[in-house]
């Protein structure tokens, strides 16, 4: 009996799926699909409030590609992202991480426009309130949390069983490291001399 609980049953659409057994967790093809309905309504409920928050939005709250949220999230993110390599002292790193979030700015705009929207999407979702405690576990807005709770959010992410979740944490990390260390500020600490000068 117990070889036929966890032997793999094949659906009509050719997706495998594991029977649960007594000792190991597998989503469910009924799981499956009911993450996917309210992933779309959450989806689409957060593509209203973003599209609305553009037009809301007033000219100054958008700097290089990125919304006010947008750029409170990515602040919020880069003290714990870049731990032990941001200035100590609070002007400095005040600086640098305004710096990174310009960078990150930048770095979005460079990328095409489905990887954009992507971002745009992730950020939305991130932003609304009870997203972000489902997604992220985090109940404070992004700046009221402590480095300790982004912190957990992030470990989440990037040791999380969803593949989707790992690969947003990839791109917000990756985003980050990209923006601190394409700055010059930071290249003589990593013995980087800069690029050659061309003759």
């Amino acid at each position: 009996m117990r070889e036929l609980l966890d032997s793999r049953v094949r659906g009509n659409d050719g997706l495998d799926f594991r029977v649960r057994g007594d000792d190991e967790t597998m989503i469910t093809r009924r799981q499956f699909i009911k993450a996917g309905i309210i992933g779309g309504a959450a989806l689409t409920a957060a593509g209203l409030f973003y599209s609305r928050g553009l037009k809301e939005a007033p000219s100054t709250a958008v700097s290089r590609g990125l919304t006010l949220s947008e750029r409170t999230i990515i602040a919020a993110l880069v003290p714990t992202i870049l731990a032990g390599v941001l200035p100590e002292s609070d002007e400095a790193r005040r600086k640098a991480i305004a710096q990174t979030v310009d960078g990150v700015g930048v770095a979005i705009g460079g990328l095409s426009a489905a990887a954009q929207k992507e971002l745009a999407e992730l950020f939305t979702l991130l932003n609304i309130a009870p997203a972000r405690v489902l997604l992220a576990g985090l109940w404070p807005r992004w700046e009221d949390a402590s480095p300790a709770e982004i912190a957990a959010f992030l470990q989440g992410w990037r040791m999380s069983r969803l593949e989707l979740l790992r690969s947003a944490y990839a791109a917000l990390h990756d985003l980050v490291l990209g923006a601190w260390y394409g700055t010059p500020d930071a290249w003589e600490a990593i013995g980087y001399p800069g690029p050659p000068e061309m003759l």
